[in-house]
């Protein structure tokens, strides 16, 4: 039979188990304070309490009571006993460990998980800005490289086959068929079509159409840097055409196109190539794009359910039925004999079809990137990219076509970029004063 007598701790007391012969005294004030436990006696109580339960019927209910005083199960740790300090070292060093005593867990102290740490203070993860930039890093690495391979085949073609209205027709006709491919293959969500979406688009195909075969004419005649730099004058055009339909503009805005026009001016005059034909084709594409602008802002308002990409889509399909009419009224008797003229110059017929094809494939390709690159970042950043592409692809063009470039040519076109770089962000400075107004 075992006993069991317990006496108020606060006093020295023993609990005397008796089984066979044997008795052993454990002082209790020990086991109510464990940092006072030795070695010797820390293996006595675990011997003791390893017995099985049916010896011991009553030592759960004097464990239980030791644990409701001091918050933990005393002695039912899976420590070692050689983890357990003596009383008589590292008393400093137990007794600020004490409040949390993590040595008496049933679990080793490696496994013991920690809290994550937070987010932030909402509890919301942070934004993976590694990957984002990445994506970006790639859709603008795509819009210059597809942007540069078009405007290389593109002039290839022209210097071969100087009949810009046709090459510019097959090119709407890749990127119509090209949206057609993913429509059917459901690649692409097709947009509802109805008469009045039709009818809205009427408008902003015509000025498409305006401004693409112009540059084509401007590149057919003139280098291709000379043409982009012509071009970087867009946002002058688009200041002055808003200007009479309405809008206003802030001083820092028009002072921000002045160097643009004397950048362009400057260009032109020293550019070696020059031609009033190819002047005037980049000239007339910039009134064309810029009006494509204005007019779909102010007729495809109850269309914004349709993405940029189909409206594209769109808007190629109706410039080819625009287009393709007027370049056989325009050119067309001349296509057969510049046909034969091309591939005696070139030799292989093959080689013709491939820059041909490259350069409809790659017009729509970087078009389509640059309607995703809209939609992944703010209109500022576009535009301050759209500048940085027309830098790269005039330093690309002039390496592979080695145009000779002026001193004053250079100093004219970076002013008149430089200046396409300041209109941006004066434009978007005077957006956010009036969104911050209303």
């Amino acid at each position: 039979m075992l006993t069991s007598n317990l006496i108020n701790p606060s006093s020295t007391s023993t609990v005397t188990f008796s089984k066979s012969n044997h008795h052993h005294a454990i002082n209790a004030s020990t086991l109510l304070n464990p940092l006072l436990l030795n070695r010797t006696q820390s293996q006595r109580i675990l011997h003791h309490l390893s017995a099985p339960t049916s010896l011991v019927p009553h030592l759960g209910t004097k464990v239980s009571i030791f644990s409701k005083i001091h918050g933990y199960p005393l002695a039912l740790s899976s420590t070692p006993t050689s983890q357990i300090y003596d009383s008589s070292s590292k008393i400093g060093h137990l007794s600020r460990i004490s409040a949390n005593p993590s040595w008496l867990s049933p679990k080793p102290r490696f496994q013991i998980p920690r809290a994550a740490p937070e987010a932030n203070p909402e509890g919301v993860p942070e934004p993976k800005t590694n990957t984002k930039t990445l994506q970006l890093a790639l859709v603008f690495g795509l819009w210059y490289f597809q942007n540069i391979v078009f405007n290389i085949y593109n002039k290839k073609v022209l210097n071969l086959f100087p009949f810009p209205w046709l090459l510019a027709s097959f090119q709407l006709f890749v990127g119509s068929v090209w949206m057609l491919i993913l429509w059917s293959l459901k690649l692409q969500p097709c947009p509802k079509i109805s008469k009045p979406f039709i009818i809205a688009l009427l408008g902003p195909a015509l000025f498409h159409t305006i401004g693409h075969i112009s540059a084509c004419v401007s590149f057919s005649k003139v280098a291709v840097s000379f043409t982009h730099v012509i071009k970087s004058s867009e946002p002058v055009f688009s200041v002055v055409f808003s200007s009479f339909l309405g809008d206003s503009y802030p001083l820092q805005v028009w002072l921000s196109i002045l160097p643009i026009v004397l950048g362009c001016s400057l260009a032109a005059v020293t550019e070696v190539s020059f031609n009033f034909q190819g002047l005037w084709g980049a000239l007339i594409s910039n009134v064309g794009f810029v009006l494509r602008n204005i007019y779909s802002k102010r007729s495809l308002q109850n269309f914004k359910e349709v993405n940029g990409l189909n409206l594209y889509g769109w808007i190629s399909i109706i410039s080819l039925l625009y287009l393709f009419p007027v370049a056989v009224f325009v050119e067309g008797s001349q296509w057969v004999q510049g046909y034969h003229q091309a591939i005696q110059a070139v030799g292989k017929p093959s080689t013709l079809y491939i820059w041909v094809l490259l350069s409809g494939m790659f017009y729509h390709l970087y078009n389509q990137s640059s309607y995703q690159a809209l939609d992944e970042i703010s209109p500022l950043t576009f535009s301050v990219g759209n500048t940085m592409k027309r830098v790269v692809v005039i330093i690309s063009t002039i390496l592979v076509f080695r145009n000779p470039v002026r001193p004053l040519n250079a100093l004219g076109s970076a002013i008149a970029i430089f200046g396409t770089f300041l209109y941006s962000q004066a434009s978007s400075a005077s957006k956010k004063k009036s969104e911050k107004k209303d």
